[in-house]
């Protein structure tokens, strides 16, 4: 299944059938989104339709912070890049934790998460203008 998604022309010369290992692939990923939100559902007691909302942005932030900081030391360790992931999620929930810490109201937090994925996304192309 991982070699499906580096490279889809060779596993398919292997005579793999590489739309079966996609479809496996999104079965697996949606067993365990729904795991998940049946887990937090037990946890809290109760479902709210607006239960997601913008978790995606906060993975995806948590994501970029680990690998972006990983590039900028050129580590490519796979155990070193998930440390770094859960390093990154530590981060960013600190900096969220500081941006309410700082008088910026609730309402307004997911302006702030999108401006700082912004400036995550943005930190490597200003280290190759600045070499």
């Amino acid at each position: 299944m991982r070699a499906t998604g580096n490279n889809e022309t060779m596993i398919r010369a292997y005579g793999v059938n590489t739309k079966n290992m996609k479809t496996i692939g999104l079965a697996i990923a949606n067993g365990f989104t729904a795991m998940s939100g049946f887990l937090i559902t037990q946890i809290q007691g109760f479902s709210d339709i607006n239960m997601g909302i913008g978790v995606v942005i906060l993975g995806l932030g948590s994501v970029m912070i680990g690998e972006i900081v990983l590039k900028l030391f050129r580590i490519t360790s796979i155990r070193i890049h998930l440390l770094g992931v859960i390093g990154g999620s530590i981060l960013f929930r600190m900096i969220l934790a500081f941006a309410l810490s700082i008088g910026i109201d609730a309402l307004y937090l997911k302006l702030v998460v999108a401006v700082f994925v912004l400036i995550v996304v943005s930190i490597p192309n200003f280290k190759t203008a600045n070499d």
